[in-house]
């Protein structure tokens, strides 16, 4: 069985809309894919602004910026279609939206982009919604990767994701855990941002500094870390707990850079550590799958690889498609799975009851 979706991601790090139309493969439980077109659509200074500081806003202004970012989404999906002639090949959308609210110990979590706006611009089945089933069954709602990890790329014992946030997942003899490791190219993005570029090309800025133990110890010594998986991170984490320690500590943009840059590290190598250690793993050699944006910061990557080589974990880097749409890839398997009444989002990652069916359904096309 072929499904011909479109995956729609916007991350934390505010880059853009990623969006990806994939072919899945399902013969026999086995599942393979294809990425036929993607493409990332940067949003505008308004969108990001708008998109950040949703969580200021009231609850009727929130709700009117959920619809039209639904319509706006809907829109770069007929825009999308219609740059590479897709006119009639989709039978599926499905849309993360973009966090907002995540507060999964009440039971809740919050995603912009209406998914009834969505599929009545573009008169096609939506799934949205993806975290919200395991949210009200008690877990973190995240991370949901892990379950495309297992069914697309399941030759890795590690896969890290270096992102808006960070988050690892281990494949533990087939048993799937994951968790948020620390806050990652938000807080770079907005580090680098104070010198006028978007983001630190090729790490540049931060292999220009120096280490700060002062800050770097503040920064480990967060109460987030010392938490059991499973664990998640909202977005405000490193807006509004990570940065303003940053900023307190005057250093310069550079010397910051660097630190910030040690800290993800030190906190990658930690809880691989800690997953190594809590699931008594031999200390042999493993494979780790490195993606998200973070995957091209060739300062970062390059310390990784040598802090992670103590531990007898080797770094792999895929194709660039992967490296950037492999959550937009996933949110297509996602809907795909929603699509077919499956397990969707998994319990040993999120700490949730049971393995559930995430995902709202509409319908925009004409019965």
């Amino acid at each position: 069985m072929v499904y011909k979706v479109i995956g729609l991601m916007s991350g934390s790090s505010l880059d853009g809309l990623d969006i990806a139309f994939v072919h899945l493969q399902e013969n026999g439980g086995k599942w393979g894919y294809e990425i036929l077109h993607a493409d990332c659509y940067e949003y505008d200074s308004t969108w990001i602004a708008r998109l950040k500081n949703a969580i200021d806003l009231n609850a009727l202004d929130y709700q009117l910026l959920h619809t039209e970012y639904g319509h706006y989404l809907g829109k770069q999906v007929n825009v999308f279609i219609e740059k590479n002639n897709l006119h009639h090949q989709v039978s599926l959308i499905s849309s993360h939206g973009h966090t907002t609210f995540h507060v999964p110990e009440k039971l809740m979590t919050a995603q912009l982009g209406d998914g009834a706006a969505i599929a009545a611009e573009t008169q096609l089945p939506v799934v949205t919604d993806l975290r919200a089933m395991d949210v009200a069954f008690g877990g973190q709602g995240a991370p949901i990767v892990p379950i495309g990890e297992k069914l697309l790329l399941g030759d890795y014992t590690y896969f890290l994701n270096l992102g808006g946030i960070a988050n690892i997942s281990a494949n533990i003899n087939d048993r799937f855990l994951a968790f948020d490791v620390c806050a990652a190219n938000r807080v770079l993005n907005m580090l680098a941002e104070e010198k006028g570029f978007v983001f630190d090309d090729d790490g540049k800025i931060a292999a220009a500094g120096n280490i700060n133990n002062d800050l770097l110890q503040k920064l480990n010594k967060l109460e987030y870390y010392k938490r059991p998986h499973p664990k998640s991170l909202a977005n405000d984490f490193g807006i509004e707990t990570v940065f303003p320690i940053i900023k307190q500590s005057s250093l310069s943009i550079e010397d910051a850079m660097r630190t910030y840059v040690e800290h993800i590290v030190v906190q990658i190598k930690n809880s691989i550590q800690s997953i190594t250690r809590n699931h008594q793993l031999p200390t042999t050699n493993y494979k780790l799958l490195a993606t998200g944006g973070g995957a091209f910061n060739t300062f970062l990557i390059n310390r990784l690889k040598e802090v992670l080589q103590e531990i007898n974990i080797e770094i792999f880097i895929p194709d660039e498609n992967l490296i950037k749409y492999k959550e937009a890839l996933i949110m297509a398997l996602m809907g795909a799975l929603r699509w077919r009444e499956e397990y969707n989002v998994l319990a040993s990652v999120t700490g949730a009851k049971r393995n559930s069916i995430g995902g709202a359904l509409w319908l925009g096309a004409e019965a």
